[in-house]
């Protein structure tokens, strides 16, 4: 299984494997960065305060091109309410697509994670080279205007935003998790993986690390996270009583994404 998915990901790749560097030195935050992933986000704990710096806010007139903003925002942990599980196939290649996680705060403010390939400048995504520790991994803290627009509005992917079923501390726990994580990349990086260490494996093990067991990395919609919202509800980790079909008709938010595209409560809107 794992090397007709490695091998149907090579085909559709836009780098060929004759650049594939062989003998990869070890993983680096000091590279030529591609400027939309030059700079790596980090928490700072106050108590029941934290501070997210380098925040990613994009502004997209296409998904090449592109003006590159920061800010940095003081969350209170005690208004940490909600986290919603994000799902987007790729539509060219049935069961491969990205994950993320979107945390919600008290005020309608939403913080994005993604866990991504860290590309340099000019550098394009092979899947055969990912599962050859030729890209650093990179934790994206955004806006969700950045990580969702970009993704309905300029890749024309579909999006599925799903509310997790989940206790007010379980989701503070999460967070901080999270943003452990986040520091620990900024000071110690590590290479990407496409099949160990990606997007999903990392929200796998983020759940694992407070409830042990609870997701199997060897389940095969680990591997095709364009099938991990499934999974998830079958897991019960979906806040949802309905069928998981009418589950993912309502979790998408293009058409949301699209009307709203301008709205000052973009985050609101698009979770009607």
């Amino acid at each position: 299984m794992v090397v007709l998915v490695l091998l149907a990901l090579g085909c559709k790749s836009r780098q060929s494997l004759q650049t594939v560097n062989w003998l990869p030195l070890g993983p680096s935050n000091n590279r030529d960065w591609s400027p939309d992933q030059a700079v790596l986000s980090h928490a700072e704990f106050r108590g029941d305060q934290v501070t997210v710096y380098n925040i990613r806010n994009c502004d997209y007139r296409t998904a090449d091109d592109y003006t590159v903003r920061h800010y940095d925002k003081t969350f209170d942990l005690n208004e940490l309410e909600s986290v919603d599980f994000i799902v987007v196939p790729l539509p060219e290649l049935p069961g491969v697509g990205h994950t993320m996680l979107s945390f919600g705060f008290a005020g309608e403010d939403y913080l994005t994670v993604s866990v991504e390939v860290r590309k340099e400048k000019d550098e394009t995504y092979d899947a055969m080279a990912g599962a050859m520790r030729q890209y650093e991994l990179m934790y994206v803290v955004g806006d969700e205007r950045d990580l969702i627009k970009l993704r309905t509005d300029h890749y024309l992917y579909d999006v599925y935003l799903y509310p997790v079923r989940a206790t007010q501390a379980r989701v503070r726990e999460m967070f901080v998790d999270v943003m452990r994580r986040v520091n620990g990349l900024a000071v110690k990086p590590e290479f990407y993986d496409t099949i160990t260490n990606n997007c999903t494996t990392n929200i796998v093990r983020h759940v694992n690390n407070l409830a042990p067991g609870k997701i199997s990395l060897r389940d095969y919609r680990v591997l095709l996270p364009g099938h991990a919202d499934e999974l998830a509800y079958e897991l019960g980790l979906l806040g949802t009583d309905e069928s998981f079909a009418r589950t993912k008709d309502r979790a998408r938010i293009n058409y949301l994404a699209y009307v709203y595209h301008d709205a000052p409560d973009f985050s609101v809107k698009i979770r009607r």
